[in-house]
């Protein structure tokens, strides 16, 4: 019944201007875009392709089984957004679960409305629309923002003022793309919140960034315990380091400038904490070491 009630709205002219491959409407310019573009129309599925530039790269079919239900029961509620490429033929720009859902259950037509958009407009119409509407996952959305960015030429600020979002908040996102793709791949199949990946950011180290995603998975910590525990190896290194570093006794200094003048190569030392260490004598090649060798030996 609700699907009759939406077909009556488009009214013969309107029909026939979808129909009408000679009254066909390829720009807002044209005679009777007016008429078209903006208004609510019941395309045919077979007629519209999906948007190459969906930010949303999976979706969930359980959650696609629950809306094409509610779609079978009520109608589709709210209408795709598509963008006309070329006489019947329309491109997504937002509304894919809708699609998908309705196809799932058989349906033949959808309602929708008619944006006329080149490449770049329906790039940032796409991801703007989506980013504001859909349940994307954090790395998605990072990936949405680093595209207007890369590919719109808009900086973090016109970002703020396009998605409404602060811009701290978008460069929060931005950073999580600074994750090892391991850690990056857990938060889009949900087994990180953006929040264990904000405390990650922290960690400069991609191994030690993989070591604590580790002890997350293993222990499952909470967002507070995650950072507690970046702090602890955040704090611990500087001063293992610092440890480990003792001034090089003079002696050592004189014995290094001596060992290099007499062997003719750059002689090192390591020198551990509690004193212990090793002498490093490099060489070029067999017959720079069978020199040394002589050397050492005092056959030279």
């Amino acid at each position: 019944m609700a699907k009759a009630t939406r077909k009556q709205v488009l009214g013969r002219g309107l029909s026939a201007l979808l129909k009408d491959p000679e009254q066909d409407i390829k720009s807002a310019e044209d005679k009777n875009a007016d008429k078209l573009v903006g208004h609510i129309v019941e395309l045919e599925l077979t007629s519209i392709e999906v948007n190459p530039f969906q930010p949303r790269t999976s979706f969930n079919e359980e959650s696609l089984r629950e809306l094409a239900s509610s779609i079978k029961e009520l109608g589709v509620i709210q209408p795709i957004t598509v963008r006309k490429l070329e006489f019947n033929k329309y491109q997504l720009v937002s509304g894919e679960r809708r699609f998908r859902a309705s196809k799932l259950i058989g349906l033949e037509t959808i309602p929708a409305y008619i944006r006329i958009a080149n490449d770049q407009e329906s790039l940032e119409m796409a991801l703007v629309e989506n980013i504001q509407r859909q349940d994307l996952d954090p790395i998605e959305i990072a990936l949405s923002y680093q595209r207007l960015i890369d590919e719109i030429n808009l900086t973090q600020e016109q970002l703020s003022e396009r998605v409404g979002k602060n811009r701290s908040t978008i460069a929060n996102y931005l950073r999580l793309l600074k994750l090892d793709p391991i850690i990056q791949t857990g938060m889009r199949d949900g087994f990180l919140s953006m929040g264990h990946g904000r405390a990650l950011i922290n960690i400069e180290d991609p191994q030690v960034q993989l070591d604590i995603y580790e002890k997350i998975l293993e222990r499952s910590l909470s967002v507070r315990d995650t950072e507690k525990l970046v702090r602890e190896i955040s704090g611990a290194t500087p001063a293992k380091a610092a440890a480990k570093t003792k001034p090089m006794p003079t002696e050592f200094k004189k014995g290094i400038k001596e060992f290099t003048d007499y062997l003719g190569t750059k002689v090192d030392i390591k020198v551990a904490a509690k004193g212990k260490g090793k002498l490093i004598i490099p060489f070029n090649s067999e017959e720079d070491f069978n020199r040394i060798k002589k050397l050492i030996q005092g056959e030279a």
